[in-house]
């Protein structure tokens, strides 16, 4: 495992801006300059067009739940000392086939649906035993 881990590595040029951005409680995604496609997770170039301009956009924060999971146990040590915890998958409001994969906050796994509306919420992310914390968006149903 790499130092930090499992803290994201908001230094790492293709996600800076999404991490600098969350700093700032914003949403922000990689959009093209040509045609306006929200490019996620951020490629070289619009998957649309090609187009090698793109610049990140501020989004509403609004999404819809697609998809989640309830994690009673976690998968990797390092995340054991958040579990049980709720990792869901959003699709974005500007563009539901854009779709981030986030934590789910201030819910019940049971009064998940699929398509119920869900907003932004940036929180503390950190772990014991790694140097460090990160804000970080995570998403809560829409109050």
């Amino acid at each position: 495992m790499r130092a930090g881990f499992p803290l994201p590595d908001v230094n790492w040029e293709p996600t800076r801006g999404f991490w600098q951005a969350a700093q700032r409680r914003e949403l922000q995604m990689p959009r093209c300059e040509r045609c306006g496609l929200i490019n996620w997770y951020p490629p070289p170039r619009c998957r649309a067009c090609e187009c090698e301009s793109l610049g990140w956009s501020s989004l509403s924060g609004r999404a819809t739940l697609f998809s989640w999971s309830h994690v009673s146990r976690a998968l990797f040590d390092g995340y054991a000392s958040k579990a049980p915890y709720i990792t869901g998958l959003v699709a974005l409001e500007e563009d539901p086939r854009v779709r981030l994969v986030t934590l789910l906050v201030d819910c019940l796994p049971e009064d998940l649906t699929i398509d119920m509306p869900v907003e932004v919420v940036f929180r503390v992310l950190e772990f014991p035993d790694v140097e460090g914390s990160v804000i970080a968006p995570m998403f809560r149903p829409h109050s």
